[in-house]
Protein backbone atom coordinates (compact mmCIF):
# COMPACT_ATOMS: atom_id res chain seq x y z
CA UNK A 1 0.00 0.00 0.00
CA UNK A 2 1.08 3.47 -1.42
CA UNK A 3 2.13 5.43 1.93
CA UNK A 4 4.09 8.53 1.08
CA UNK A 5 2.99 9.61 -2.46
CA UNK A 6 -0.30 8.67 -3.82
CA UNK A 7 -1.60 6.91 -7.23
CA UNK A 8 -1.03 8.39 -10.71
CA UNK A 9 -4.43 9.20 -12.40
CA UNK A 10 -3.69 7.99 -15.77
CA UNK A 11 -6.05 5.63 -16.67
CA UNK A 12 -6.83 4.31 -13.60
CA UNK A 13 -10.21 2.84 -13.26
CA UNK A 14 -10.11 3.03 -9.05
CA UNK A 15 -9.03 6.22 -9.10
CA UNK A 16 -11.31 7.37 -11.55
CA UNK A 17 -14.25 6.01 -9.47
CA UNK A 18 -12.54 7.61 -6.33
CA UNK A 19 -12.76 10.81 -8.13
CA UNK A 20 -16.34 10.51 -9.03
CA UNK A 21 -17.19 10.14 -5.38
CA UNK A 22 -16.02 12.90 -3.93
CA UNK A 23 -16.79 14.85 -7.09
CA UNK A 24 -20.64 14.19 -6.21
CA UNK A 25 -20.17 14.54 -2.82
CA UNK A 26 -19.26 18.01 -3.17
CA UNK A 27 -22.64 19.45 -3.00
CA UNK A 28 -21.90 21.77 -6.83
CA UNK A 29 -20.83 20.72 -10.45
CA UNK A 30 -17.51 20.21 -10.22
CA UNK A 31 -14.44 18.29 -11.50
CA UNK A 32 -10.59 17.25 -10.26
CA UNK A 33 -8.58 19.37 -12.61
CA UNK A 34 -7.13 17.83 -15.17
CA UNK A 35 -4.06 19.34 -14.77
CA UNK A 36 -3.23 18.90 -11.00
CA UNK A 37 -3.61 21.07 -8.21
CA UNK A 38 -6.23 22.62 -6.51
CA UNK A 39 -10.18 23.34 -7.53
CA UNK A 40 -11.45 25.63 -4.72
CA UNK A 41 -15.28 25.94 -5.24
CA UNK A 42 -18.24 27.73 -3.16
CA UNK A 43 -20.15 24.89 -1.68
CA UNK A 44 -21.75 25.36 1.68
CA UNK A 45 -23.74 21.99 1.23
CA UNK A 46 -20.53 20.31 0.61
CA UNK A 47 -20.02 16.67 2.47
CA UNK A 48 -16.13 17.13 2.37
CA UNK A 49 -16.16 18.98 5.35
CA UNK A 50 -18.71 19.60 8.15
CA UNK A 51 -20.47 22.75 7.86
CA UNK A 52 -19.12 26.06 7.94
CA UNK A 53 -15.58 24.08 7.42
CA UNK A 54 -13.33 24.40 4.18
CA UNK A 55 -12.92 20.30 3.10
CA UNK A 56 -10.16 19.35 0.79
CA UNK A 57 -10.05 16.29 -0.56
CA UNK A 58 -6.65 15.14 -2.26
CA UNK A 59 -7.14 12.43 -5.24
CA UNK A 60 -3.48 11.79 -7.39
CA UNK A 61 -1.99 15.03 -8.49
CA UNK A 62 -5.67 17.02 -8.03
CA UNK A 63 -7.89 18.25 -4.81
CA UNK A 64 -11.21 19.32 -4.64
CA UNK A 65 -11.42 22.24 -2.18
CA UNK A 66 -15.10 23.56 -0.87
CA UNK A 67 -15.48 26.25 1.25
CA UNK A 68 -18.60 27.94 2.60
CA UNK A 69 -19.04 31.26 1.43
CA UNK A 70 -17.74 33.28 -1.67
CA UNK A 71 -15.07 34.58 1.01
CA UNK A 72 -13.74 32.31 2.81
CA UNK A 73 -13.42 30.61 -0.85
CA UNK A 74 -11.73 33.43 -2.22
CA UNK A 75 -8.71 33.53 0.66
CA UNK A 76 -8.34 29.96 0.62
CA UNK A 77 -7.71 29.99 -3.18
CA UNK A 78 -5.12 32.84 -3.02
CA UNK A 79 -3.56 30.79 0.39
CA UNK A 80 -3.22 27.76 -1.65
CA UNK A 81 -1.84 29.17 -4.56
CA UNK A 82 1.36 28.93 -2.66
CA UNK A 83 1.29 25.25 -1.54
CA UNK A 84 2.51 22.63 -3.41
CA UNK A 85 -0.26 19.67 -4.50
CA UNK A 86 1.17 17.01 -2.42
CA UNK A 87 0.89 19.41 1.28
CA UNK A 88 -2.93 20.40 0.29
CA UNK A 89 -3.75 18.16 3.36
CA UNK A 90 -0.72 18.49 5.42
CA UNK A 91 -2.68 20.57 8.58
CA UNK A 92 0.91 22.59 9.06
CA UNK A 93 1.27 23.63 5.97
CA UNK A 94 -2.63 24.46 5.64
CA UNK A 95 -1.70 26.56 9.03
CA UNK A 96 1.15 28.32 7.60
CA UNK A 97 -0.81 30.03 5.00
CA UNK A 98 -4.26 30.27 6.31
CA UNK A 99 -5.63 30.99 9.61
CA UNK A 100 -7.24 27.86 11.05
CA UNK A 101 -9.10 27.62 14.55
CA UNK A 102 -9.95 23.72 14.26
CA UNK A 103 -8.82 21.23 12.33
CA UNK A 104 -10.31 17.31 11.33
CA UNK A 105 -7.88 14.69 9.71
CA UNK A 106 -6.01 14.12 7.57
CA UNK A 107 -7.46 10.90 7.21
CA UNK A 108 -6.07 8.48 4.25
CA UNK A 109 -8.68 7.29 1.56
CA UNK A 110 -8.01 3.75 0.02
CA UNK A 111 -9.77 1.66 -2.46
CA UNK A 112 -10.26 -1.65 -4.30
CA UNK A 113 -10.39 -3.40 -6.93
CA UNK A 114 -11.71 -7.04 -6.49
CA UNK A 115 -8.41 -8.77 -8.57
CA UNK A 116 -6.57 -6.76 -5.98
CA UNK A 117 -8.41 -7.91 -2.92
CA UNK A 118 -6.62 -10.10 -0.24
CA UNK A 119 -9.55 -11.99 1.72
CA UNK A 120 -7.60 -13.10 5.12
CA UNK A 121 -6.38 -17.31 5.08
CA UNK A 122 -8.84 -19.11 4.35
CA UNK A 123 -8.19 -21.10 8.58
CA UNK A 124 -9.71 -18.38 9.76
CA UNK A 125 -12.77 -18.47 11.29
CA UNK A 126 -15.96 -17.16 9.40
CA UNK A 127 -17.68 -14.44 11.02
CA UNK A 128 -21.03 -14.28 12.21
CA UNK A 129 -23.57 -12.10 10.97
CA UNK A 130 -25.47 -9.52 12.89
CA UNK A 131 -28.28 -6.92 11.73
CA UNK A 132 -27.39 -3.46 11.72
CA UNK A 133 -28.40 -1.87 14.31
CA UNK A 134 -28.19 -4.56 16.90
CA UNK A 135 -27.50 -4.44 20.13
CA UNK A 136 -24.33 -6.28 20.57
CA UNK A 137 -22.73 -3.79 18.19
CA UNK A 138 -24.14 -0.67 20.57
CA UNK A 139 -22.92 -2.38 23.54
CA UNK A 140 -19.18 -3.09 21.81
CA UNK A 141 -19.27 0.60 20.53
CA UNK A 142 -20.16 1.56 24.47
CA UNK A 143 -16.93 0.05 25.52
CA UNK A 144 -14.33 1.92 23.77
CA UNK A 145 -13.31 5.72 24.18
CA UNK A 146 -15.96 8.30 21.97
CA UNK A 147 -12.94 8.84 19.73
CA UNK A 148 -13.12 5.20 18.77
CA UNK A 149 -16.53 4.73 18.59
CA UNK A 150 -17.01 8.06 16.49
CA UNK A 151 -13.55 7.23 14.02
CA UNK A 152 -15.08 4.18 13.48
CA UNK A 153 -18.65 4.97 12.30
CA UNK A 154 -19.74 1.40 13.00
CA UNK A 155 -23.60 2.97 14.32
CA UNK A 156 -23.90 4.09 10.37
CA UNK A 157 -23.55 0.78 8.80
CA UNK A 158 -26.24 -0.11 6.50
CA UNK A 159 -24.65 -3.23 5.92
CA UNK A 160 -25.04 -6.50 8.18
CA UNK A 161 -22.43 -6.49 10.94
CA UNK A 162 -19.44 -8.94 10.73
CA UNK A 163 -18.36 -10.10 14.38
CA UNK A 164 -16.24 -12.04 16.41
CA UNK A 165 -17.22 -12.54 19.90
CA UNK A 166 -14.64 -13.76 23.04
CA UNK A 167 -17.54 -16.01 25.21
CA UNK A 168 -20.55 -13.88 24.29
CA UNK A 169 -19.34 -10.52 24.09
CA UNK A 170 -18.29 -8.73 20.46
CA UNK A 171 -14.97 -7.85 20.53
CA UNK A 172 -14.51 -7.01 16.88
CA UNK A 173 -16.97 -5.95 14.37
CA UNK A 174 -17.02 -4.55 10.45
CA UNK A 175 -19.71 -3.63 8.40
CA UNK A 176 -19.79 -0.63 5.69
CA UNK A 177 -22.04 2.36 4.77
CA UNK A 178 -23.71 2.62 1.67
CA UNK A 179 -22.33 5.79 -0.17
CA UNK A 180 -23.56 7.54 -3.30
CA UNK A 181 -21.64 5.65 -6.32
CA UNK A 182 -22.03 2.68 -5.67
CA UNK A 183 -19.60 3.09 -2.74
CA UNK A 184 -19.26 0.94 0.47
CA UNK A 185 -17.51 3.03 3.43
CA UNK A 186 -16.40 0.65 5.29
CA UNK A 187 -16.23 0.69 9.29
CA UNK A 188 -14.16 -1.30 11.48
CA UNK A 189 -13.98 -1.20 15.48
CA UNK A 190 -12.43 -4.07 18.15
CA UNK A 191 -12.39 -3.71 21.19
CA UNK A 192 -9.36 -2.93 23.04
CA UNK A 193 -8.62 -5.60 24.78
CA UNK A 194 -8.77 -7.82 21.89
CA UNK A 195 -6.76 -6.01 19.85
CA UNK A 196 -3.33 -7.81 18.31
CA UNK A 197 -5.03 -10.69 17.26
CA UNK A 198 -5.66 -9.94 13.64
CA UNK A 199 -9.59 -9.94 14.54
CA UNK A 200 -9.80 -6.26 12.49
CA UNK A 201 -8.55 -7.85 9.34
CA UNK A 202 -11.14 -10.99 9.73
CA UNK A 203 -13.93 -8.83 10.47
CA UNK A 204 -13.16 -6.52 7.79
CA UNK A 205 -12.32 -9.11 5.00
CA UNK A 206 -15.92 -10.71 5.62
CA UNK A 207 -17.19 -7.15 5.09
CA UNK A 208 -14.71 -5.87 2.08
CA UNK A 209 -16.20 -9.45 0.29
CA UNK A 210 -19.54 -8.73 1.11
CA UNK A 211 -19.62 -5.21 -0.46
CA UNK A 212 -17.46 -6.64 -3.45
CA UNK A 213 -20.32 -9.15 -4.44
CA UNK A 214 -22.88 -6.23 -4.37
CA UNK A 215 -20.74 -4.74 -6.98
CA UNK A 216 -19.83 -1.78 -5.04
CA UNK A 217 -16.34 -0.03 -4.26
CA UNK A 218 -15.14 -0.64 -1.23
CA UNK A 219 -13.77 2.96 0.59
CA UNK A 220 -11.36 3.04 3.67
CA UNK A 221 -11.14 5.94 5.65
CA UNK A 222 -8.18 5.80 8.45
CA UNK A 223 -6.06 7.90 10.16
CA UNK A 224 -4.23 5.52 12.66
CA UNK A 225 -1.74 3.43 11.25
CA UNK A 226 -2.81 0.76 12.58
CA UNK A 227 -5.84 0.47 10.67
CA UNK A 228 -3.88 1.54 7.31
CA UNK A 229 -2.03 -2.06 8.34
CA UNK A 230 -4.87 -3.38 8.03
CA UNK A 231 -6.05 -2.26 4.61
CA UNK A 232 -3.66 -2.76 3.10
CA UNK A 233 -2.76 -6.27 4.12
CA UNK A 234 -6.90 -6.67 2.15
CA UNK A 235 -5.37 -4.74 -0.75
CA UNK A 236 -7.00 -1.81 -0.25
CA UNK A 237 -4.84 1.25 -1.88
CA UNK A 238 -4.18 4.57 -0.79
CA UNK A 239 -5.25 7.11 -3.43
CA UNK A 240 -5.46 10.33 -1.72
CA UNK A 241 -6.43 11.97 1.94
CA UNK A 242 -9.37 14.39 2.83
CA UNK A 243 -8.69 17.32 5.32
CA UNK A 244 -10.86 19.46 7.19
CA UNK A 245 -10.15 23.12 8.95
CA UNK A 246 -12.66 25.34 10.20
CA UNK A 247 -10.96 29.24 9.31
CA UNK A 248 -11.11 32.19 12.28
CA UNK A 249 -13.82 34.55 11.92
CA UNK A 250 -12.43 37.04 9.49
CA UNK A 251 -9.47 35.10 7.60
CA UNK A 252 -6.89 37.81 6.41
CA UNK A 253 -4.18 36.69 3.86
CA UNK A 254 -1.30 39.00 3.23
Amino acid sequence: MCTDSYADTGTDPLMARARHLWESLAGVPVSFASGGGPTVVTAPASALAPPGWVGTVLLGDAALVTAPTDDVAHAVRRALAGVPTPSLTDPGAVARVWPVAEVLGPATLAYLSADDFHPTAPGAAEAERLPAGHGDLHRLLASVSEEDAGECGLDGITSPGFVVRDGAAVVAAAGYGNWPGNTAHLCVLTAPRARGRGLAGQVASAATAHALAAGLLPQWRARPAASRRVAGALGFRELGAQLSVRGTQSPTIS
